[in-house]
């Protein structure tokens, strides 16, 4: 029976009638004025109440296009005692908090013929071999932060947050003959269906913190909080009220309702000492390319610190990206310089704009370490950040020893601190494997090549 019928039930009295009095007994919870009745209590709820004691895991993925200068991106030695290079050099602040993976190889991101950062991009989260095509028949798989939403989204206001700062349609096609929804999407809910990246922060604002009221009081806050426990109790005393009424199968059903109604209790209690997050200034349109990646990061962090998500996927830009950085010194378009052909002149470019955008990531990692989440650990601590690009290099647009960083440690569940070399172009999948493991999200396979988890 359904919750509409079960309410419908309840709501009439022994002769088949509905009661009056019954129809217009609702309350409102929350300062978002959410309808309350039986059947629709929990949906109502903030969804920052947590359900229980256990560290809470979270995935972020942070994708940067048209490969990286490896040379001067991959430490010297293997193990704890390596030393960063310059292009990972800002990372310094969260070194022990981090790995850098060397050898892992994307296979099944190859394309059939050309077309590498399409179908890089489109493989850059699934490890599944795309369907070429520009038209609607597209195929891909579902992506690593997806299969982790599955589990960690089911406890916040939003599953997953796609976010970005190139737009554009999925449509038509982006890449020698590959759709644009490969190009333009990391994030895949199932073989055809992407999901498309939100690229305006104050879109992304309202998402987090519609409804939210900066300027109320500690008084006040606390009077909601009361006033929500209070309906609560209506609504249990209501609910023990109608119980004689019912039949064995309607009074089971609902002495279980009764008893999510309990736990709900518990997670108000919770909710009401747990660290609150501040928000920050609604973000300014127009935002110029440096201020929009980094108020993006700040607003990934306070979607992780309100508990609002605990899976994000980033695209500072899309596949093959032409952008010019010319704050930075580097007026060329980034997807012909990455076509370097060995000259000097271009690697000091790329290095450049590499080292700028592991900058970005450094501020992000640091940003999510000084928030405390728990009595020993940070928010860095308990979540996972992949970092990497659909190629290796832009010249040789190779899918085998990527570019990779993972940071945090899923609670402790990963070991960090080290350069890990793997041999024998050992799959991504793999590695993709070991993070879902480490979240809470078990499985043995995963991709096209993912047959188990991988060794860091």
């Amino acid at each position: 029976m359904s919750r509409d019928s079960l309410w419908s039930r309840l709501r009439r009295d022994p002769r088949g009638s509905t009661n009056p009095r019954m129809l217009g007994r609702r309350a409102f919870l929350g300062g978002a004025g959410a309808l309350l009745t039986l059947p629709f209590l929990e949906s109502a709820l903030p969804r920052s109440a947590r359900a229980d004691d256990s560290v809470i895991k979270r995935m972020l993925a942070f994708y940067v296009p048209c490969g990286i200068h490896m040379a001067a991106w991959t430490p010297a030695t293997a193990g704890a005692g390596y030393q960063l290079t310059p292009i990972l050099a800002s990372l310094a602040n969260v070194k022990p908090k981090l790995s850098v993976l060397t050898g892992l190889a994307n296979m099944p991101a190859y394309p059939d013929d050309v077309g590498d950062h399409a179908s890089g991009t489109g493989s850059f989260l699934t490890c599944r071999h795309v369907v070429k095509t520009e038209g609607a028949d597209i195929g891909n798989g579902i992506s690593v932060d997806q299969a982790a939403a599955a589990v960690l989204g089911k406890d916040t206001k939003i599953a997953s947050l796609q976010l970005g700062i190139d737009g554009g349609s999925s449509a038509g096609g982006c890449d020698s003959g590959y759709s644009c929804a490969y190009a333009r999407n990391i994030s895949w809910a199932s073989k055809t269906q992407p999901l498309p990246k939100t690229v305006n922060p104050q879109v992304v604002f309202d998402q987090l913190f519609e409804g939210f009221d900066p300027a109320e009081s500690a008084a006040e806050k606390a009077r909601r909080a009361k006033y929500k426990s209070s309906i609560l109790d209506y609504v249990l005393a209501d609910a023990k009220s109608l119980s004689m009424r019912l039949g064995t199968t309607d009074q089971r059903k609902l002495d279980e309702y009764m008893t999510g109604v309990s736990e709900l209790e518990k997670k108000l209690a919770k909710a009401a000492t747990a660290p609150q997050c501040t928000i920050i200034d609604k973000p300014a349109d127009n935002l110029e390319y440096p201020e929009q990646v980094q108020i993006m990061c700040d607003l990934m962090v306070l979607a992780i610190q309100c508990d609002a998500t605990r899976v994000i996927s980033f695209m500072i830009g899309n596949a093959g990206s032409g952008r010019a950085y010319p704050f930075i010194g580097v007026p060329d378009a980034h997807h012909e310089i990455s076509h370097h052909q060995d000259l000097q002149v271009n690697f000091d470019k790329l290095q450049k704009i590499d080292t700028w955008e592991v900058e970005r990531l450094a501020y992000l990692l640091e940003k999510l370490d000084a928030v405390q989440d728990g009595p020993d650990a940070t928010l860095l601590d308990n979540s996972l950040v992949f970092f990497s690009s659909e190629i290796e290099d832009g010249n040789s647009h190779a899918h085998k020893n990527l570019p990779i960083l993972l940071a945090g440690s899923a609670g402790g569940a990963i070991a960090t601190g080290k350069h890990v070399v793997y041999q024998n172009d050992q799959p991504l999948a793999n590695l993709f494997i070991t993070m879902l493991n480490a979240v809470g999200a078990p499985t043995t396979t995963f991709g096209d090549d993912g047959t188990g988890p991988l060794a860091i």
